[in-house]
C-alpha cells in the first residue's frame, strides 16, 4: 500500500497556518473587541496576549473568569484551525488556579496534544506576563465541512468525509 497524501514543507505549513490566522483574526469581532494580540502561530499552535482592562473584573476586582476561558477558548481555536479546515470545540474545560488582576497581560499558549480523524485535543496555559499559572484549558475539538479560507483544500483524507 502507498500513501497518496502529498508531503507539506514545514514552510508550507507555517504559510498555511499564517494565512489561515489572518483570515481567522479579520471575522473575529470577539478576539478585536477584547484588544487580543496574536503573538505567534504554528501548525497545531497558537499563543496570545490579552491585558485585564477595568471591565474585564468582576465584584472581587479580579479578571472574571469568563475573560480568561475566553482568551483560553480564543487560543484554541486559532491552534486548531491552523491546517484551514474548519474545525469547532466539541469540549472543553478550565481549571481556575489564581487570580489575574487589572492591567496583568495575560498569555494563552495553545498546544496540539492529539489529532486523529477528525477529532483533536489540544491544551491551553494560561499566565500572567510575571510567568504565574493562572489557569489551564482542556479543548476537544471536532472538524466539520469547509475551510477557513475557502478553496484552498490541502490533500486531506478527513475531507473526504
Amino acid at each position: 500500500m502507498t500513501d497518496t497524501k502529498p508531503q507539506v514543507s514545514p514552510e508550507e505549513a507555517q504559510d498555511l497556518a499564517q494565512a489561515t490566522s489572518q483570515a481567522m483574526w479579520a471575522r473575529d469581532g470577539t478576539a478585536q473587541g477584547l484588544e487580543m494580540r496574536i503573538l505567534e502561530i504554528r501548525p497545531g499552535y497558537s499563543r496570545l496576549t490579552m491585558q485585564v482592562r477595568s471591565d474585564m473584573v468582576n465584584g472581587h476586582h479580579i479578571c472574571h473568569g469568563g475573560m480568561i476561558f475566553t482568551l483560553a477558548d480564543t487560543a484554541f481555536a486559532y491552534a486548531c484551525n491552523s491546517y484551514n479546515k474548519n474545525t469547532v470545540a466539541s469540549a472543553c474545560n478550565i481549571d481556575f488556579l489564581a487570580p489575574a488582576r487589572e492591567n496583568e497581560t495575560l498569555e494563552a499558549e495553545a498546544v496540539e496534544r492529539s489529532q486523529a480523524g477528525r477529532t483533536g485535543v489540544y491544551d491551553v496555559t494560561i499566565r500572567t506576563n510575571g510567568g504565574k499559572t493562572v489557569a489551564l484549558f482542556r479543548g476537544k475539538s471536532y472538524r466539520i465541512q469547509g475551510e477557513v479560507i475557502a478553496g484552498l483544500e490541502q490533500a486531506d483524507p478527513v475531507t473526504a468525509t
